[in-house]
């Protein structure tokens, strides 16, 4: 019995760590969130570019499939909105296949809608968006983004 005693008593005091070994530990996490943090944060913006061409992509494609089966693409009045209904204004829509181009339209990476223009400006149809700010133009951090940079 004394040996058992003596056994677990001296497993008790080796349970756990110190002060010291914790304090080591907080400063070698300090150290690398102080170099991992930074790098991190910075690539939220080329994130969110990087979804927005992707999503423009994905529009291009669906704009492609309608022009396939209509012979045109949507007017701007009918805007993206005919990828997903079948327009009932403007050019008709008579090959306009049932279910549509996309299954529903998404918004930009920062929760506005993407533009649409047909015939557009720098080509056949301009699908982009304002970027950030959401106006029109910009930096070269918070510039539009569009079709004609895929």
């Amino acid at each position: 019995m004394q040996k058992t005693y003596a056994m677990s008593s001296r497993s008790l005091l080796q349970r756990g760590f110190t002060l010291i070994e914790i304090m080591v530990v907080v400063v070698i996490m300090g150290i690398l969130a102080a170099l991992v943090v930074p790098k991190l944060i910075g690539r939220t913006d080329d994130a969110r570019v990087t979804a927005a061409r992707q999503d423009i992509a994905t529009i291009m494609q669906g704009l492609k499939l309608y022009k396939l089966d209509n012979q045109r693409y949507p007017s701007t009045e009918q805007g993206l909105l005919a990828l997903t209904v079948k327009p009932t204004s403007g050019p008709a829509a008579n090959g306009w296949k049932t279910g549509g181009y996309l299954d529903k339209l998404p918004k930009d990476p920062w929760g506005n809608a993407y533009q649409f223009l047909s015939p557009g400006i720098k080509g056949e149809v301009d699908v982009f968006s304002f970027g950030a700010d959401g106006q029109p133009g910009g930096t070269a951090n918070d510039a539009d983004i569009g079709s004609w940079e895929l």
